[in-house]
């Protein structure tokens, strides 16, 4: 026993990269799954219950489950409970290829429209050099066909500069340089009004589905909106900072953070949502399907049988209601100071969900002078945390910090 609880700890040492459902979605700070896996197999037994008070991505809960253990998963980011949900209740195959094929059929076309030369051929790519039109790139049997902007790119673009979103919220972002922010952000400035209103679009689509349906599609869609922003850099033959020849060009990717290149791509709506739900029906094809049953109900939990308990709230107050000596795990990774602002950095997601964010509640250190989160108070909530960590906990309970 004790060789194979080693070799698993030398495991851990080297995790794998993110593959299937733990891939799915870019998020702050993901935890390494065989850690989690190693400590829930090897410090818990089936029945017991294991808690992350600061739930992020959420893979530790369909972890948890599989393994016939309990879960309890908190956190103050609308995201982060939306992505638990998914995981833990997500689509069949068919059910979810035969909404995409629906949802395709209903706007497909509608929001390529936005993107139809005047040669009435549909457009991929569009490479910007602040306000100027660089190339324009539509597809050919797969391969990429470069041209050159002509009057009728700039006046389609420009139709759509006055877009007012309708199906989703206005972000709201504050003064911090470390993830490029300020408090006169807009979505207008992180996506052209193009890209805005075929967001909206596939949104309002989307709206018509079931409950669980609506959650897989519109995490699909956040998990493809950074490559729909004006974030998207472009690489060139001396880098990714647009200082190259346009000759041999690739396409970037979102970043952490909200940088805003001066050479950046926009890239086709619809081409981004496919991409990304493609890779999920991929995915669902290699998952084995298992009925779980979660609430959000902490009263519910504990008087019936639930597979897991996921809340969306301060951790501080939760955790007050959790009955003393009822936890055998905590497994979590907490705000480490000012290093990730995770409500800031969520908020386009937040804004796309539509979900309303109490910025005021988060335990964190922030850049952000006007959010007034200082060094003190984090220490102060941190040590409260801890406090309520010990009561919950059982005598023979683990606390496992996991710093990815």
């Amino acid at each position: 026993m004790e060789e194979v609880v080693k070799q698993d700890f030398i495991n851990i040492s080297k995790p794998l990269t993110y593959k299937g459902i733990f891939a799915f979605h870019k998020y702050w700070g993901k935890k390494p799954i065989e850690t989690t896996s190693f400590f829930i197999e090897n410090f818990t037994n089936p029945g017991d219950i294991v808690l992350d008070p600061f739930l992020g991505s959420g893979l530790i809960c369909r972890e948890c489950v599989e393994n016939d253990r309990s879960f309890i998963g908190i956190d103050l980011n609308p995201f982060a409970i939306e992505h638990a949900k998914l995981i833990l209740d997500l689509p069949t195959l068919n059910e979810y290829k035969i909404a995409f094929e629906l949802l395709k059929e209903q706007v497909c076309e509608e929001i390529n429209r936005s993107y139809t030369g005047s040669d009435n051929l549909v457009r991929s790519h569009y490479l910007w050099d602040d306000q100027e039109l660089k190339q324009v790139w539509r597809k050919n049997r797969g391969r990429k066909v470069i041209l050159e902007p002509n009057a009728h790119d700039y006046a389609l673009a420009a139709s759509f500069n006055d877009y007012q979103i309708t199906n989703f919220r206005e972000a709201t972002f504050f003064n911090n340089s470390r993830i490029n922010s300020t408090s006169g952000l807009k979505m207008h400035d992180l996506f052209t009004g193009r890209a805005l209103r075929n967001i909206d679009i596939l949104i309002e689509a989307i709206n018509d589905f079931p409950r669980y349906l609506q959650r897989a599609l519109m995490l699909t869609l956040t998990s493809a909106v950074g490559q729909m922003s004006n974030m998207v850099f472009a690489i060139t033959d001396r880098g990714k900072n647009g200082n190259g020849s346009l000759n041999e060009i690739e396409v970037g990717s979102w970043v952490i953070g909200f940088w805003r290149p001066k050479l950046h791509f926009e890239i086709n709506v619809w081409n981004c949502f496919e991409n990304r739900a493609k890779k999920f029906i991929k995915t669902l094809s290699l998952i084995q399907q298992r009925k779980i049953r979660f609430t959000e109900n902490i009263g519910q939990y504990f008087s019936s049988e639930f597979d897991a308990l996921l809340i969306q709230d301060d951790c501080l107050k939760v955790m007050n209601s959790i009955p003393t000596d009822s936890i055998k795990l905590i497994s979590t990774d907490p705000p480490h100071g000012d290093r990730i602002p995770y409500l800031e950095l969520s908020e386009v997601w937040n804004s796309i969900l539509n979900k309303k964010v109490d910025f005021d509640s988060e335990i964190v250190i922030s850049d952000a002078k006007n959010r007034n989160k200082k060094k003190a108070n984090y220490i102060e909530e941190m040590k409260n945390f801890i406090r309520e960590a010990g009561r919950v906990l059982r005598p023979d309970g683990v606390v496992i910090k996991v710093i990815p």
